[in-house]
């Protein structure tokens, strides 16, 4: 008989995971902070890979569903130098193993595959602990309570179950997002539109770390990302009630890259990037483990949203495979878990799954030179 599971977290992890149960045949419920699935945006564009993300889904039995989602032609790719001098251009020919789909869109196709009233909204927990008995007993900012045998952590960054497994907490990591979208691009922003192209756009600084990056999304929907490698105290002063301070960091760039930050649409947002110590692991306690954030966070690299959604999968996967020994599905799940979070991107091998071929060889250099 299949333990019932109580997993903390709503996003595409903790989705992921109750969806395969479901899948099975085993019964799970999702506790989430967010009031509803609307409460907030959900991020932008996400590209599901095939050797993770896309396994993931197929686990979940949506791979039909989530074709229907994929953002055609968003798998282009341009990189520009800081004059906007195009450095490399790659087209997307509809054979790249890396389709590009809104989060959100993403997040509410996992939703209407769950059972209704899987996911209790507007159930934020503030504290785990580990009864007398074994259990687990989760706590919530209303001050409700949930007492299980089988608890999962999909909480994200700052988890409150993490701590049931281990000490470790996220610290900054040294870079941050500043994000601003352009509404209506191509007719209101034309010369950025053209700038970013089809798909993706990134424009590294001379200061490694520092970059301008674009996705276009949904219709004339562009999203920027600038990223900047500042000392945690340097964004704790700085006033994002406009855009120009970030501007200032990018002196002498061309106008329709400086664009993408002065004509944004919306406020600039700040987002901080924070990451558990590299290679974490914990030893096995029974009843409770994590997945995604939770587990590995690290600083944005491409691949924290599809890891986990595979980690929900095969944690899904080996507790079905386990039906009457929970704790050896958990060891199991973790064991595989751990060597793919502290192994070390394959740089060569990403660089020829993004441009299909010899990659370009300023993003060779570039990579060479932030490495020293």
């Amino acid at each position: 008989m299949h333990t019932p599971v109580t997993i903390i977290g709503a996003g595409l992890g903790g989705l992921t995971l109750a969806r395969v149960l479901h899948v099975h045949g085993i019964p799970a419920e999702v506790y989430e902070a967010e009031s509803s699935p609307m409460a907030r945006m959900q991020g932008g564009m996400l590209d599901i890979h095939d050797y993770n993300g896309q396994l993931a889904v197929e686990a979940a039995g949506l791979m039909a569903e989530f074709r229907g989602l994929v953002l055609e032609g968003r798998e282009a790719m341009r990189i520009l130098d800081r004059d906007g001098t195009v450095l490399f251009e790659k087209a997307d020919d509809g054979t790249g193993g890396r389709p590009e789909v809104q989060r959100g869109e993403l997040r509410q196709l996992l939703l209407d595959a769950l059972p209704e009233g899987t996911v209790r909204w507007g159930r934020k927990a503030t504290g785990a602990r580990t009864l007398d008995d074994g259990r687990h007993e989760v706590t919530f900012a209303d001050g409700g309570t949930v007492v299980t045998s089988l608890l999962v952590g999909a909480d994200g960054a700052w988890s409150r179950v993490r701590p049931l497994l281990t000490d470790a907490v996220p610290e900054y990591a040294g870079t941050a997002f500043v994000e601003t979208y352009l509404y209506e691009a191509d007719t209101r922003h034309p010369e950025a539109a053209k700038a970013v192209g089809g798909g993706s756009m990134f424009s590294n600084g001379p200061t490694p770390g520092d970059a301008i990056n674009a996705h276009r999304e949904t219709g004339d929907t562009l999203h920027t990302y600038v990223q900047l490698s500042r000392p945690l105290e340097w964004f704790e002063a700085l006033d994002l009630t406009d855009a120009t301070p970030i501007v200032r960091e990018f002196d002498g760039w061309a106008p329709e890259l400086l664009a993408l930050i002065t004509d944004g649409d919306t406020p600039p947002v700040l987002r901080l990037h924070h990451a558990l110590p590299a290679g974490q692991r914990w030893s096995r306690v029974p009843g409770v483990t994590l997945v995604g954030d939770a587990a590995h966070l690290t600083a944005p690299n491409g691949e924290g949203a599809n890891l986990a959604m595979l980690d929900g999968a095969e944690l899904g996967q080996a507790l079905a495979a386990h039906p009457d020994d929970v704790e050896a599905a958990l060891a199991e799940y973790e064991q595989a878990m751990f060597v793919r979070a502290e192994t070390p991107t394959d740089e060569a091998a990403l660089l020829e799954s993004l441009f299909g071929g010899e990659p370009p060889q300023h993003l060779l250099d570039l990579i060479a030179e932030q490495e020293k």
